[in-house]
């Protein structure tokens, strides 16, 4: 099997997962501060879950650069990375767990990129593109 050089995965906005009072689950840092382990565990997996027909059977050419588009449902202002340090965490361990390159540490992704915020009432989303880059020794 060929390794990928470029790879776009999306994301979900936000999880639909049974626990207390809510159903709804936002992927973000100020939610999962004040979940349960339990149920930040649920979420995890839940999320690995949602991502896991992008990433099966696919091999990544390492090391990549990464770049992070939010589409967010309201036009509200928005705090990236309380939404892209939950997101990222629980991506890039899916994509260790499946296999897709060795590990997510500093040998393997050399740059993060945040885009702009774009609103999409629709179809919230992030969108995540891998692209592998050179690296000069």
């Amino acid at each position: 099997m060929s390794k990928l050089r470029e790879l776009k995965i999306v994301c979900p906005y936000a999880i639909m997962v049974k626990q207390g009072g809510s159903n709804k689950n936002a992927l973000n840092l100020n939610v999962y501060k004040g979940q349960h382990y339990i149920s930040q565990n649920n979420t995890k997996k839940k999320f690995k879950f949602m991502v896991r027909d992008q990433l099966k059977g696919i091999e990544l050419e390492t090391p990549v650069e990464i770049t992070y588009q939010i589409f967010k449902p309201r036009k509200n202002r928005l705090d990236k990375m309380n939404l892209l340090s939950i997101q990222s965490k629980y991506l890039l361990d899916a994509l260790s767990e499946y296999e897709v390159w060795p590990d997510d540490n500093d040998e393997y992704v050399k740059t993060e990129t945040l885009l702009p915020t774009l609103h999409d009432k629709d179809n919230p989303r992030v969108e995540v593109v891998f692209k592998t880059i050179k690296v000069d020794l």
